[in-house]
C-alpha cells in the first residue's frame, strides 16, 4: 500500500485580501502586487506594432485555417511601466505566470533572465535596473518555435504561442517571503500525522533578507476556521542575515478532531501568514488553503481518501477555448471547473501540463481532486539539456502547486514512447538507446518527485503499447495511467476490459487509473446505428456507458478520467471539425454535449434531473418513418413522458438512460418528461413525411455513402443517411461507402477547403453510375456535392493505431448528368481544384412523365465519387 498525507493552496498576493486579516490591527502594509496585463506592444517583426493586452496569443487564427500548420517562431512584446521614487528603497521582480513557450525578459534594453518551458511561472529581480520617477521599458522576445530541448516535443493539441497568463509587478520591502524560489509562495505546507482524531502543520517558509544589514522579524502563523475563527497561532521571532535567503521550518499545534476535506464536504481551513518588522509594520503576507485529508492506493481495492474507499471519476481538462486559443479571461477557466463539478466528477486531470493556479484553488474549494504533470509528451532528446530543462520544470510544478490541497497527484510523463512505437526510420540500436534514456530520465522525474513531494502520489499515463512493460517504466510510478481507446482506435469497446484483467494478472501489485479514454462525436451527427469512429453523439454515449461499466466492475481500479472535458484545438487534425479534437464531454465553447448530462445523471445524485437529447434533434428529417428514438437522462427511478401535450409513456431508468420512441409529427414537437417535483421540457423541429411528395416542406438533402444524419449549418438543413435505392423512395443503384470499413466510418479525415461541412464532404460514393430519387413531377434545384480523395495522407501517429499509407494515384474524369441532361463533362476535381476542396455543382430542371431524379456518373477514366445531393422544390 503507498500512502499520502499533505494538501493546501497558495492565492495571488492581492492586498485587497489581506486587509481582511487585519481587521482592529493598525499596521503599515509595506508590499503591493500589481498585474499589469494592459497596453501592451506586439510585432512579429519588431517593425509593425500592434496594442493587444495579455492574455495574449499570436495563433488565434492561423491555428484553425485552411493553410497546414501555424505560426511557430519569434514574437515581439514592450510595455513602458512607471515606477516612483517612493519605491526606491523596494526590492522590485517581474513575475509571468505563463509564456509559451521560452521567454526572454529585458528591461531598459538590459537583459534579465530567459525562462525554458510554456506552462510553469518565472520571474526575475529587476531593482538594479530601474529607472524611478521614470517609464521603465519592458521587453519581452517570446519563442514558441519547436525546440529539441524543451518539451513537449509532439503532442497532439496546438502550442499557442504568446505571453497569454498574467504578469504581475511585485513590489516588496527588502525582508520578504522568496519570489524567486522557482516562482513559488515561498512557503509550504506539509501536515502531519493527520487523521479524524487530530492533524498538525508544518510550515517552511523562506524569508528573504535583501538588506545590508541583518534584520529581526516576526512571523506570525494564524490557522482559521471556514467562519474565519482563529484555531491555532503562533508567532516566532527570527533572524535574518543580510543578503541571504533563509529557511525555517514553524511547526502550529496539533488540533483535535479536524473537519477532513473530501469531494463532498470539502471543508477548508485557512492559514495567514505575516511577516513583520520591529515595529510591527506588515512586511509581506500570504494566504493558503488548508484542507485535512489523507490517500492512499491499494493494488488490489484501489483509491482510498480519509480511509474511505472511492472510486474516482473525472475529466481530463485542455486549457484552450473556443475564439481564444490558450488566451482565456479567467472567469471563463473558472466556469469550466464549476461545469466539471456540476457534472458530478471528483476528479481531474489538468492535461497535459500545469493549469492556472486559480483552478486548483477553485478544486479546494469545490471538492474535486488533482492529477496534475508536466508536458514531458510522445518522446525524449537525449541531451543534456533536455534533461535540464525537464527537471527544473517539475521542480517549478511542484514548488508552484505543492500547497494545494485538491493536489494529490503529480505526474511528469504522457505517452512517452509513442512517437518511438511509431518510427520506422530508427535502428533497433537507436531505439533500444532511446528506451535506456527515457528510462532514465524517468526514474531521475520519479525520484525527484518522491523526494520534493512526499505526501503526494507520483503518476504517469501510458499508451496501448507492450513497450512499457518491457522497458520497466510502468513500475515507477505510485500509479499508472493507461490511456487506452478500445471501440476507437483500437479493437472492440469490450476489449478494455480484458486489456485491464491481463494487466492486473501479471503485475498484481501494480495501481493502475484508466487516464484517458473516449471517442469523438459531434453534435451535428446523430444516427439509429453507430459505428466506431463515425463522430456520432450516439457511438460516444454508448462507449461511455460500457467504460463507466468496465471500470466500476474492477475493484482493483482506482478510477478513470475521461478524454476529454471540452473539445480542443489540434491543429494538424481532420475530424468532423478540423483543427479541433472532438473527444470533449462539451463542445469548444463549453456547451454541454448530451454525454456530459448522461454523466451527471449517473454521478451527481445532490437533487433530481433529468435531461431530454433531443436538442440537437431540431431539423431531423423523417421520409416514411413514423418514429424516431429519443433518449432521456436522470438520476430518478421513473419518469411520465409527454409529446404534444399527450401522455406518451411511463419509463424506467436503468444507468441513468432511458429510450423511446417519438412518434413525431410534421413541425414543431415538444418532449416533456415528468418526474417527481422535476420537469423539462425540449420542444424540436421535425419534418415528417409519408413520402417524397415535398408537402409540408420544400428541401430535402442526402448524405450520400453515410449512414448518419448531419446537420448542416451552412445549408440550413439536416441531411439524411444514405441507402441502397427503395422504389419510391431514394438510394443508390450502385457503388459503395469510400473508404469504410470495420473499424473506420469517417470516410476521409482530412479538412476540407471551402466549407465547414466536413461531415457532407468527408463520406462519399464510390464508382456509383445512378442515383436514383422518386420525386413528383415539377421544377427543382439540385446541388451536388463533390470532393476529390485522391490525396497524400499524411500519418497520423494519434490514432494509436496503424499509420494511415498513401492513397494510390489516378485520375478521375467523369460526366455528370440529371436525368438525360449534361451538367458537367470531363469532370476532374484533381485538376480543376486545389486538393481536399469542397465543390458545388448546381443546376435546375423539370421533373415531368414521373420519371423522378436519376443523377448519372458516367466514367471516363477513373470512379466517380459523389459526396451529397440537395434538392429544392420551386414551385
Amino acid at each position: 500500500m503507498i500512502e499520502s498525507r499533505s494538501m493546501p493552496i497558495p492565492i495571488k498576493n492581492k492586498i485587497v485580501l489581506f486587509l481582511v486579516f487585519l481587521i482592529g490591527i493598525s499596521v503599515e502594509i509595506l508590499g503591493q502586487t500589481k498585474t499589469i496585463n494592459s497596453g501592451w506592444q506586439y510585432s512579429e517583426d519588431k517593425v509593425e506594432w500592434q496594442s493587444v493586452n495579455i492574455p495574449h496569443t499570436w495563433n488565434l487564427e492561423d491555428a484553425f485555417d485552411d493553410q497546414p500548420g501555424y505560426r511557430r517562431g519569434l514574437g515581439y512584446y514592450k510595455k513602458q511601466v512607471f515606477i516612483a521614487s517612493e519605491e526606491k528603497e523596494k526590492i522590485h521582480y517581474l513575475k509571468f505566470n505563463a509564456v509559451n513557450q521560452e521567454a526572454t525578459v529585458y528591461v531598459n534594453g538590459e537583459i534579465v533572465g530567459n525562462h525554458k518551458g510554456g506552462y510553469t511561472a518565472f520571474s526575475f529581480n529587476i531593482t538594479t535596473l530601474i529607472n524611478f520617477d521614470a517609464y521603465n521599458l519592458i521587453e519581452v522576445v517570446v519563442d514558441n518555435s519547436n525546440n529539441e530541448n524543451i518539451p513537449p516535443l509532439d503532442a497532439d493539441f496546438t502550442f499557442y504561442g504568446g505571453i497569454y497568463r498574467d504578469v504581475e509587478l511585485i513590489t516588496l520591502p527588502k525582508q520578504h517571503f522568496s519570489v524567486t524560489d522557482f516562482a513559488s509562495d515561498g512557503f509550504y505546507v506539509n501536515y502531519c500525522d493527520v487523521s479524524k482524531e487530530k492533524g498538525g502543520i508544518e510550515v517552511t517558509a523562506i524569508l528573504e533578507n535583501l538588506a545590508t544589514a541583518k534584520a529581526q522579524v516576526q512571523l506570525k502563523l494564524e490557522l482559521l476556521d471556514s467562519e474565519g475563527a482563529n484555531v491555532k497561532s503562533r508567532i516566532e521571532s527570527l533572524k535574518l542575515h543580510s543578503g541571504t535567503s533563509n529557511e525555517f521550518k514553524i511547526k502550529l499545534p496539533e488540533i483535535y478532531n479536524p473537519k477532513l476535506w473530501s469531494p463532498e464536504n470539502p471543508y477548508l481551513y485557512s492559514l495567514k501568514l505575516t511577516l513583520l518588522d520591529e515595529q510591527e509594520n506588515v512586511l509581506d503576507y500570504k494566504w493558503t488553503n488548508v484542507g485535512f485529508r489523507w490517500v492512499s492506493v491499494d493494488y488490489e481495492k484501489g483509491f482510498f481518501l480519509n480511509g474511505k474507499p472511492i472510486k474516482l471519476i473525472g475529466v481530463n481538462r485542455h486549457q484552450d477555448y473556443k475564439g481564444y486559443g490558450n488566451a482565456v479571461p479567467l472567469e471563463l477557466q473558472k466556469k469550466d471547473i464549476e461545469l466539471i463539478k456540476n457534472m458530478g466528477a471528483n476528479v481531474i486531470r489538468f492535461a497535459h501540463y500545469p493549469h492556472s493556479r486559480e483552478l486548483y484553488d477553485m478544486c479546494d474549494k469545490l471538492g474535486i481532486l488533482v492529477w496534475t504533470e508536466i508536458p514531458i509528451v510522445n518522446k525524449v532528446t537525449d541531451s543534456k539539456a533536455f534533461f535540464e530543462t525537464s527537471i527544473t520544470m517539475q521542480k517549478e510544478h511542484i514548488k508552484q502547486y505543492y500547497n494545494f490541497p485538491s493536489v494529490v497527484m503529480f505526474g511528469y510523463m504522457n505517452e512517452i514512447f509513442l512517437r518511438l512505437a511509431f518510427d520506422g526510420k530508427s535502428s533497433e540500436e537507436e531505439k533500444n538507446h532511446l528506451k535506456k534514456v527515457t528510462l532514465d530520465l524517468a526514474q531521475q522525474l520519479e525520484n525527484l518527485t518522491r523526494d520534493m513531494a512526499p505526501n503526494h502520489l507520483t503518476v504517469m499515463a501510458c499508451h496501448l503499447n507492450e513497450v512499457y512493460n518491457e522497458t520497466g517504466i510502468a513500475d515507477l510510478p505510485m500509479i499508472l495511467g493507461w490511456n487506452l481507446y478500445f471501440g476507437w482506435y483500437d479493437a472492440e469497446i469490450e476489449g478494455l476490459g480484458t486489456f485491464l484483467d491481463d494487466q492486473q494478472n501479471r503485475f498484481q501489485k501494480r495501481s493502475m487509473l484508466l487516464s484517458e479514454y473516449g471517442p469523438g462525436a459531434d453534435v451535428r451527427i446523430y444516427t439509429q446505428t453507430p459505428k466506431k469512429f463515425d463522430f456520432s453523439t450516439d457511438y460516444q454515449l454508448k462507449l461511455h456507458q460500457s467504460y463507466v461499466r468496465q471500470i466500476k466492475e474492477r475493484p482493483f481500479m482506482t478510477g478513470m478520467t475521461a478524454w476529454n472535458f471540452a473539445d480542443f484545438g489540434s491543429e494538424f487534425r481532420g475530424d468532423a471539425i478540423p483543427h479541433v479534437n472532438q473527444k470533449g464531454l462539451v463542445q469548444y465553447d463549453r456547451t454541454p454535449k448530451d454525454i456530459y448530462y448522461w454523466y451527471k445523471s449517473v454521478l451527481d445524485d445532490a437533487e433530481p434531473f433529468l435531461h431530454i437529447a433531443a436538442t440537437n434533434l431540431s431539423g431531423l428529417t423523417l421520409i416514411g418513418e413514423n418514429t424516431y428514438p429519443v433518449k432521456i437522462y436522470g438520476n430518478q427511478s421513473n419518469a411520465t413522458v409527454y409529446l404534444n401535450d399527450k401522455k406518451l409513456k411511463d419509463i424506467v431508468f436503468m444507468d441513468g438512460v432511458a429510450e423511446l420512441e417519438m412518434p413525431f409529427v410534421n413541425g414543431t414537437n415538444c418532449i416533456m418528461v415528468v418526474s417527481g417535483n422535476r420537469e423539462e421540457v425540449e420542444c424540436i423541429e421535425v419534418v415528417k413525411a409519408s413520402s417524397l411528395n415535398f408537402e409540408g416542406f420544400d428541401r430535402f438533402g442526402i448524405n450520400m455513402g453515410a449512414h448518419f444524419f448531419f446537420t448542416d449549418e451552412a445549408q440550413q438543413i439536416t441531411f439524411v443517411p444514405d441507402q441502397e435505392y427503395v422504389n419510391g423512395e431514394y438510394g443508390y443503384v450502385d457503388g459503395k461507402a469510400y473508404g469504410m470499413t470495420k473499424d473506420k466510418n469517417q470516410g476521409m479525415p482530412h479538412n476540407i477547403r471551402n466549407t465547414t461541412s466536413e461531415p457532407l464532404f468527408q463520406t462519399m460514393l464510390e464508382g456509383c453510375s445512378s442515383y436514383k430519387v422518386d420525386l413528383p413531377n415539377g421544377n427543382y434545384r439540385v446541388k451536388l456535392f463533390f470532393v476529390e480523395p485522391q490525396i497524400k495522407l499524411s500519418e497520423n501517429i494519434y490514432n494509436l493505431s496503424q499509420s494511415r499509407e498513401e492513397t494510390q494515384k489516378q485520375q478521375r474524369v467523369f460526366d455528370v448528368y440529371l436525368n438525360d441532361q449534361l451538367i458537367e463533362k470531363g469532370f476532374n476535381m484533381a485538376q480543376a481544384y486545389p486538393e481536399k476542396y469542397g465543390i458545388t455543382m448546381t443546376s435546375t430542371l423539370e421533373i415531368n412523365n414521373n420519371q423522378g431524379l436519376t443523377v448519372s456518373l458516367k466514367p471516363e477514366e477513373g470512379t466517380p465519387v459523389i459526396s451529397g445531393l440537395l434538392i429544392e422544390k420551386l414551385n
